[in-house]
């Protein structure tokens, strides 16, 4: 199911209000009221809720390598960033607009058409940054405490709008439309307001916490200026291809040499970084001693992995992903990296022989890299070789068994050969990372199919139950559960794990219907 057009731009709208509108400088904690308008909880759920819906509307790109390189993107930045303590979740979207947001409880936000248009890893952290500094300077929560009356109130009707949306009604879409044209026109206002100001503090401090996490902090300036040329060659066009970030972000010459002035000041001073458990906190240490804990420098070999894979991924389908690479080849030689985006695309359209071919001079080129050998493995899996997929596999695992990335892809391969076999060999890939997965739909969902092949519906029932939650459809996880409930083959420990859920369930089900919110596919039973 997609998201309705209206309500994805009503979503954005209100993730424009929370980001970058708000106050000038920061001020001081002491007699600061903006952590009293939403609790740390209020802003957790907040956030929860935004991405729970945006996954429920296929919006978020789900693919256990870009997670990894984006979250330990994100988090190398948010350790040195000015508030080390908070808490982010960092998340790809599959659009290729390009786009970056952040909102309450730390949620960012990243567009694939951002990181396609990047050149280097570098510039894509002077955007996540700049999103870090608006949640560790509070604006989002200033933004909201300026603005109570009616930021608060559009976050809640977020779901409601997605509701009208999904009711069927013939006025549905004009009422949702009522409700975007509202939300953005007050973001529109809040950003003319507040946006100039705040935009220079989180510039500032941005390319600061690059300086501190290793990257190069004159990027962020390449980076405007790549989006300021971008946004000139859409000038004549459609007013709508000019990007959302162009938008909420505005980009000029201006603001480019401050932020080139701040690189160069930060390139010649000391950017050495004192950690906020800081070692002067022991009194074993001296007081001025200073550790550089960040590491130096990104890897551009892995960045052009992550590009191309995110090509692909957001390519309307692999056969349109082929077609693009093919003009690109037309056009002149392909690189490394798309070559390797070109074998990714010919796996997903099924073609395991051509993406063998395209991966075989690769691995030559950067033997044991991990994205090349998974790749590898499910090239050959689809070629009809699954002795061949299991051994690339098998020893990846080995080396390293606790690798989401690695578990979850070849218990993806097993999956599809729907069997028991298969199925019991998948669950004990997966089962050592089954304690830290309570959060994560893709391994929930992962680990219901084989779990279903493997002949165990108890904890598959179980699973499908976490993914529905995890993907925003938690009245029908709680459907589900108490229909799982029902059977009589459950022991004492199924149940009160059951139990449990349901008890942690329903009051968030409750608090949807309270606002009216209901499944539409349940409501049509």
């Amino acid at each position: 199911m997609r998201l309705p057009v209206a309500v994805a731009a009503l979503m954005f709208a209100v993730a424009s209000v929370c980001a970058p509108a708000q106050e000038g400088a920061r001020l001081p904690d002491i007699g600061s009221s903006a952590g009293t308008v939403l609790s740390p909880a209020d802003q957790k759920a907040y956030g929860q809720m935004m991405l729970s819906q945006l996954r429920n509307y296929d919006y978020i790109l789900e693919d256990p390598l870009i997670d990894t390189w984006l979250r330990g993107l994100g988090n190398r930045l948010a350790a040195a960033s000015d508030d080390p303590k908070q808490d982010f979740t960092f998340f790809m979207m599959r659009d290729r607009q390009v786009n970056a947001f952040a909102t309450v409880g730390g949620y960012v936000g990243v567009n694939a058409g951002l990181v396609l248009v990047a050149d280097t890893e570098d510039e894509v952290a002077g955007v996540l940054g700049h999103e870090i500094a608006h949640v560790t300077q509070s604006h989002v929560l200033r933004s909201v405490e300026r603005a109570q009356r009616d930021s608060v109130p559009i976050l809640l009707a977020m779901l409601g709008a997605i509701a009208i949306a999904q009711s069927g009604s013939s006025s549905s879409g004009d009422a949702a439309m009522a409700a975007m044209a509202s939300a953005q026109g007050i973001a529109a206002q809040r950003q003319i307001n507040y946006t100039r100001s705040n935009e220079s503090e989180a510039d500032r401090i941005g390319i600061r916490t690059m300086a501190r996490s290793g990257y190069d902090p004159l990027a962020m300036a390449q980076m405007f200026e790549r989006m300021q040329a971008l946004e000139r060659s859409n000038q004549g066009g459609e007013k709508d291809r000019t990007p959302d970030y162009l938008r909420s972000h505005p980009v000029n010459t201006t603001r480019i040499a401050e932020a080139k002035q701040r690189a160069a000041k930060m390139e010649n001073g000391d950017t050495r970084f004192t950690p906020a458990f800081t070692v002067s906190d022991n009194p074993l240490l001296p007081s001025s001693l200073q550790i550089s804990t960040a590491p130096s420098g990104s890897d551009s070999v892995q960045f052009g992995w992550v590009r191309e894979r995110l090509r692909v991924l957001s390519a309307n389908t692999p056969t349109a992903a082929v077609n693009e690479y093919g003009r690109m080849r037309r056009a002149g030689k392909l690189s490394a990296a798309q070559r390797y985006g070109l074998a990714y695309a010919h796996l997903l359209a099924g073609h395991g022989d051509d993406a063998v071919k395209e991966l075989e001079p690769l691995l030559d080129q950067y033997p044991g890299d991990t994205w090349l050998l998974l790749a590898m493995g499910q090239a050959q899996a689809r070629a009809g070789n699954p002795a061949a997929a299991d051994a690339v596999f098998e020893d990846m695992l080995a080396r390293m068994p606790r690798n989401r990335a690695v578990a979850l892809t070849y218990a993806g391969v097993l999956a599809e050969r729907n069997n028991a076999a298969a199925g019991k060999r998948a669950q004990d890939v997966l089962r050592p990372l089954l304690a830290g997965a309570g959060d994560d739909p893709l391994f929930q969902s992962t680990f219901a199919r084989v779990n279903e092949i493997a002949g165990d519906p108890i904890r598959a029932g179980e699973a499908w139950a976490e993914a529905a939650y995890l993907n925003g459809r938690p009245e029908r996880a709680l459907v589900q559960l108490n229909n799982l409930k029902k059977r009589s083959d459950l022991d004492y420990y199924a149940r009160a794990r059951i139990d449990a859920r349901i008890a942690a369930i329903t009051p968030a089900v409750l608090e949807l219907r309270r606002q009216g919110v209901r499944d539409p596919d349940l409501d049509r039973r």
